[in-house]
């Protein structure tokens, strides 16, 4: 408690520092974004972008945003705790979380844990669709989620504070400002979140045990035009935690986790005439603690530094084509309680290609190549073209090869690792249809993927080893709808999702666990004047807990429901303060057997722009 106050009287100081200067008068934006060919090279497959209003009426986590308004599916381990996507039917560690152009998975066990991320200290979310190894390296086989930063100039002062309490002494406080002149633009995201966790269980006389976190976010970045062709860029971001992890039944030893992750990324971007780089050097540590008993010093740890250089050469060859070169080098240094010392690097190049052809139709070609010692890189490619038949209209088709490269866990673990592990591989295929009527936009997607050489932990003898083992066929369909409409001072915007997924062990035509048939989000918005009002429905299909399948084992699916609603004071609505119900039906429901969610709980908040 300690460390939060110190932490809203830091906020507050800031707040009020950047508030006692004279705001200049804005002059013509220009933003400048560390990730340009997330929409270069995205023509032919699903990008969705969630705004800052979406960002804000969800619980400040990266699970929660997502859940509730993405195809993405996630399995937690009680509110608060590990939680995992499975995204088009495939594992956590087939999903890439991609920072200002960096992929930031976990080089220890391969994957993000999504309640480690706080949105609020960042200005963009997106969620992509389908294959981007060529552009993102290993993971990206379901999808993409990319955090983004971006940076203004001749802005001047913008500042915003929040802060927020709910149920089970949930508490936020979030400060982001920013400040930028012509030559020069500076942005401050700090967050303190954390909650007692201790919820009772809907239906039950139990409650949630040993479920306490805390977590603190810091993103700083700053932005310097050197000239009208050259401009540097510095992002740095800190995360640190600890959460202890949640009791199944009461007689268990109490644990608890803690981890620090740290980023920078240093960026230099120059235009010439028709000739672009940019050339990148990002530094990234994880590091992790965890106790077996909380009332004790004994813990096991684990830590790798990264090391990634980038250049990004990028040409106009004229007739609406462009050209991309990309070279980058990768070095990670690992150790741990389980791990001995091991370094591995990584160089990769990558060919970018895309062309329109008159206003209807464009196409992209893409392909990649590593080299380490430490395993077999495949050949990687992606393939695709899209055609605007009308207004209303368009087709797109998007072919690719993705892989999973093999963790450190996985190669070096003591006495289980395996050092002979082949890259996870997966061939896909999508089929795209956009439709537009006036205020309402829909795409329907179908898509196909062949996964080989899966990793798994399986027994051998007294311990458990990985080995490349399953073959998994997925197929889906995906539909995402939005509606936005203003009129007189009233504003409605209307959004939707659908997934139905299909993820089958090749050999034994099981359904994977915890990948649901069904996953459906719908939200609904409407403003007037100082008030607005918000809905939110989540509905979730049963999934299977073994791969036998056996249905005695079924988590149900579940169907919840949240609403809020926000009033702005002043002649320029800088003050607001709202509410925000969750679960309001008191539904009991688990993703994760044995790990029961929160019931109805609430959460108010109070938001100033200055």
């Amino acid at each position: 408690m300690r460390s939060m106050c110190s932490l809203i009287v830091i906020c507050l100081w800031a707040s009020f520092t950047c508030l006692a200067q004279q705001k200049p008068i804005p002059l013509d934006e220009v933003v400048l974004k560390a990730d340009k060919n997330l929409k270069k090279y995205s023509t032919t497959q699903q990008v969705i972008t969630l705004t800052d209003s979406v960002i804000q009426r969800n619980q400040p986590s990266l699970t929660d945003l997502l859940n509730s308004n993405s195809a993405v599916y996630f399995k937690e381990n009680g509110a608060g705790m590990v939680s995992s996507p499975s995204f088009r039917g495939t594992t956590a560690q087939q999903t890439a979380v991609v920072w200002n152009g960096i992929n930031i998975n976990s080089q220890l066990n391969g994957q993000t844990d999504f309640n480690t991320i706080n949105p609020r200290v960042f200005d963009a979310i997106s969620v992509r669709s389908g294959g981007g190894s060529v552009l993102y390296g290993s993971s990206a086989i379901g999808g993409t989620v990319h955090l983004s930063n971006e940076l203004k100039f001749d802005q001047g002062f913008e500042n915003e504070f929040r802060a927020e309490y709910g149920s089970f002494d949930a508490y936020g406080v979030n400060l982001k400002s920013e400040y930028s002149t012509e030559k020069v633009s500076a942005s401050l995201g700090i967050n303190r979140t954390g909650s007692d966790n201790d919820y009772d269980f809907p239906n039950s006389d139990d409650r949630n045990l040993n479920g306490q976190f805390y977590n603190n976010s810091v993103s700083a970045n700053v932005a310097v035009r050197l000239d009208d062709e050259n401009t540097l860029k510095l992002y740095n971001y800190l995360f640190d935690g600890r959460r202890n992890f949640s009791l199944i039944f009461p007689s268990e030893v109490r644990t608890k986790y803690e981890n620090t992750d740290t980023r920078s990324l240093l960026e230099w971007e120059r235009k010439h005439n028709r000739f672009t780089s940019q050339a990148k050097i990002a530094f990234l540590t994880e590091e992790y603690r965890y106790f077996p008993n909380i009332y004790k010093e004994n813990f096991s740890s684990g830590s790798v530094n990264s090391l990634i250089t980038k250049l990004d050469l990028g040409y106009d060859l004229g007739s609406r084509a462009e050209v991309n070169a990309i070279l980058s080098y990768n070095s990670n240094k690992g150790k741990g309680s389980n791990i001995p010392d091991e370094t591995r690097n990584i160089g990769a190049a990558s060919l970018l290609f895309k062309q329109a052809l008159g206003e209807k139709f464009d196409y992209e070609l893409s392909g990649r190549k590593e080299i380490t010692s430490v395993y077999e890189s495949p050949f990687l490619y992606s393939a695709g073209a899209k055609y605007q038949f009308s207004d209303f209209y368009g087709l797109s088709v998007n072919t690719s090869k993705n892989f999973r490269v093999p963790t450190f866990n996985d190669l070096y673990w003591d006495q289980s690792g395996n050092a002979d592990l082949e890259p996870e591989t997966s061939y896909q295929a999508e089929l795209g249809n956009s439709f537009r009527v006036n205020d309402f936009t829909a795409r329907i997607t179908g898509y196909y993927m062949d996964i080989t050489d899966m990793i798994r932990w399986l027994p051998n003898g007294s311990n458990w080893r990985p080995v490349n083992t399953d073959k998994v066929h997925a197929y889906g369909l995906e539909v995402h709808s939005a509606f936005a409409k203003a009129f007189n001072d009233q504003r409605i915007k209307l959004s939707g999702n659908y997934a139905y997924t299909v993820s089958k062990n090749a050999e034994t035509e099981n359904q994977l666990i915890y990948v649901p048939y069904h996953k459906t989000t719908l939200s609904a918005s409407y403003a007037y004047k100082r008030v607005s009002l918000f809905y939110q429905f989540l509905g979730v299909g049963e999934v299977f807990t073994r791969s036998d399948n056996d249905k005695q084992y079924n988590l149900d699916g579940y169907k919840l429901s949240n609403f809020g609603g926000s009033y702005a004071f002043g002649e320029k609505k800088v003050l607001k303060v709202g509410f925000q119900l969750r679960n309001i039906f008191n539904t009991a429901y688990q993703s994760v057997s044995s790990r029961e969610m929160p019931g109805r709980n609430y959460n108010f908040y109070l938001n100033l722009n200055f």
